[in-house]
């Protein structure tokens, strides 16, 4: 018996095929493996395509992104942005002082859009009309004038507005924005001249503090994430908080939108991770619901994955319980994305962790609805058993963790619009090619759609034969990175078409598969 290598014979890219020669006749047979074109479970959303399209580049991280229309506009740590393929320091690269946009359809720079932050952005919002960008952060100055730790832009012209100046004494971690109002959170102790403890509130329309002024306190009294909700009657808060205005508020709470008075806010009391060691790190919506998600590592926090509530009550829908951090959601198409690296979610039936741990998932997907119920503890101890959960779709582009921080991350944000979906974070490689903190994601209507089956060295099959003219063919299943589900093409050699199988697969649940082919007569 000889065991050969063949080279691809399908469009959607053959990954292996094994030829056998046996003494009882002179027969080759061959198998290949690609993307069944069968259509997407009825029962579940589509997600966008895993393939990475070409996006212009930046040198550190980015820490939050929004889009209005086809602009992604992105702030973060870096001080230079350069076209796609192209390596740092290389042809193209331009000065991008820890702001800068791009067009979400092309992944080209907006050149107009040319600003600098003297030190690193961390929140980023948009008007509800679009019309202004607020970006917040570390910062003092904008294009050299002074700013005080917040700073708005024109989308119009992509100007800096110049008679918006309000003075927030410290940094600024989350931004929520109405037509009247910036909501503002962080860890400052002022704005305006005056005591603030975490929050602050800005009119839109002047430099004029707000008298909104709820107070954060705890260990560590920091507001990560805040949101407006979607009758806008009141702004809900994440971060590492324990209290607001000395009321329990552990990790996350709710407020009056006017008055700041601390309203119910049932999520708190099952999902508690906060203080030194923990804090609920994102809040989105899809208009109908709230999401968030959250992150620990030791004592007073126990919530790692991404939940939905009722944004009147904070009554929650779903709790989806895996474990590895997460750090933003999005929810587009009824899929709820996340940034995170996430190494076991088996608790929502999904993939399971390794030993030793070896692989993390940075980007996830999700329905935006429940699917299944926990009924067991996690691996940790925590115990959600009892409520729904959204499980996991299948969507697994590939993301190398960065080293521009020492937090051992790739992604730190994710934003769409409904047909495109921009992750920002610190990533060097997307899908084994070179990316660097920037990259976008598409509907299968625009994508390239070219996503391949993952070559696998089991694909190389044994074949077997008991008797002459019949030969069986086992060999180990691949799997797809955005496909569930992928067809087997098997061939005699000299390009005979013998027969298909289609199986189901993930790159948790690789079965051995087999064919045998009884119509292999003597030559």
């Amino acid at each position: 018996m000889r065991v050969e290598w063949i080279s691809g014979l399908r469009r959607w890219g053959t990954m292996v095929v094994a030829a056998a020669t046996f003494v009882a006749g002179s027969m080759l047979a061959s198998a290949s493996a690609h993307a069944a074109e069968a259509p997407a479970s009825p029962t579940l959303p589509a997600t966008v395509t895993a393939d990475a399209l070409p996006t212009w580049q930046i040198n550190g991280v980015v820490w939050s992104q929004v889009i209005v229309g086809n602009t992604v506009y992105v702030t973060g740590s870096f001080t230079k942005a350069r076209p796609p393929g192209v390596a740092a320091g290389g042809v193209g690269e331009v000065d991008a002082l820890n702001v800068f946009a791009y067009d979400v359809t092309t992944g080209n720079r907006v050149a107009s859009f040319s600003h600098s932050l003297n030190a690193q952005g961390l929140a980023i919002a948009a008007s509800p009309d679009g019309s202004r960008v607020y970006v917040a952060g570390d910062f003092s100055q904008v294009d050299g004038q002074a700013r005080g730790h917040i700073a708005a832009f024109d989308t119009a012209t992509n100007s800096l507005v110049p008679n918006w100046t309000p003075n927030i004494g410290g940094q600024v971690r989350a931004l929520a924005v109405t037509a009247s109002t910036v909501y503002a959170g962080g860890s400052f102790p002022s704005a305006g001249g005056e005591t603030r403890s975490g929050f602050a509130a800005v009119s839109t329309a002047s430099t004029t503090v707000l008298p909104w002024a709820p107070a954060a306190g705890g260990s560590n009294a920091a507001v990560w994430a805040l949101l407006v909700s979607p009758d806008q009657s009141r702004v809900i808060a994440g971060g590492s908080f324990e209290t607001i205005n000395g009321a329990a508020a552990y990790g996350m709470g709710s407020v009056d939108a006017a008055t700041g008075a601390v309203l119910p806010w049932a999520a708190n009391t099952t999902i508690r991770t906060a203080g030194l060691n923990g804090g609920i790190t994102s809040l989105s919506t899809d208009g109908t619901q709230v999401f968030g998600s959250g992150y620990a590592f030791g004592s007073g926090a126990s919530f790692e994955g991404t939940f939905s509530a009722d944004p009147s009550t904070g009554a929650i829908n779903w709790i989806n319980d895996c474990l590895g951090d997460n750090y933003s959601t999005w929810a587009m198409n009824q899929v709820l994305y996340s940034a995170t690296h996430q190494h076991d979610c088996t608790v929502v039936g999904s993939f399971p962790d390794t030993n030793p741990r070896s692989r993390w998932q940075k980007a996830i997907a999700a329905p935006t609805f429940p699917t299944g119920m926990i009924t067991s503890k996690d691996a940790y101890g925590w115990d959600f058993r009892g409520f729904p959960y959204a499980g996991i779709l299948h969507w697994f582009p590939d993301f190398e963790f960065g080293t521009y921080t020492a937090d051992r991350q790739a992604a730190w944000s994710v934003t769409g619009n409904g047909t495109y979906l921009s992750f920002g974070g610190e990533f060097p490689i997307v899908n084994n090619v070179a990316q660097q903190g920037l990259v976008r994601f598409a509907v299968h209507s625009v994508a390239p759609d070219a996503q391949k089956p993952i070559y696998r060295d089991t694909l190389n099959p044994t074949a077997t034969s008991s008797e002459a003219g019949r030969v069986r063919l086992v060999w180990g299943a691949t799997w797809d990175r955005d496909d569930p589900v992928l067809t087997y093409d098997v061939y005699r050699d000299g390009g005979a078409s013998i027969g298909t199988l289609t199986q189901p697969s993930n790159f948790w649940t690789l079965p051995a598969l087999s064919f045998t082919d009884t119509g292999a007569g003597l030559p």
